[in-house]
């Protein structure tokens, strides 16, 4: 279901009745922070997976890597007890597919 030309333009005159012709770039300027705020959080999602996806060359200690495996399922809001580091980085993997597909 796509949205045509008439749709567009009914939606458009919506805001502008409801905001005034005044207040849409600051409205505009508002969504386009918003939406750049989001990419650069996927982004530094993404950075922090691939760093540990990355093969560990120091003597970093296993736990460190479990640990922020699971800080970064708990920022995303998935639960970490009883599961997998494996289980967990299936799960983030899933999380950002699903996040970059609505943006």
């Amino acid at each position: 279901m796509a949205i045509g030309p008439l749709e567009i333009a009914l939606i458009v005159l919506i805001i502008i009745v409801l905001f005034g012709a005044s207040k849409i770039p600051e409205l505009a300027r508002s969504l386009g922070k918003a939406t750049g705020e989001f990419k650069k959080g996927k982004n530094e999602i993404e950075n922090e997976l691939s760093e540990i996806g990355k093969p560990i060359k120091e003597s970093k200690p296993a736990e460190n890597s479990s640990s922020r495996i699971k800080t970064i399922a708990k920022d995303l809001g998935i639960a970490t007890e009883g599961k997998s580091d494996e289980q967990l980085l299936d799960e983030i993997q899933k999380k950002t597919i699903k996040i970059e597909k609505k943006v």
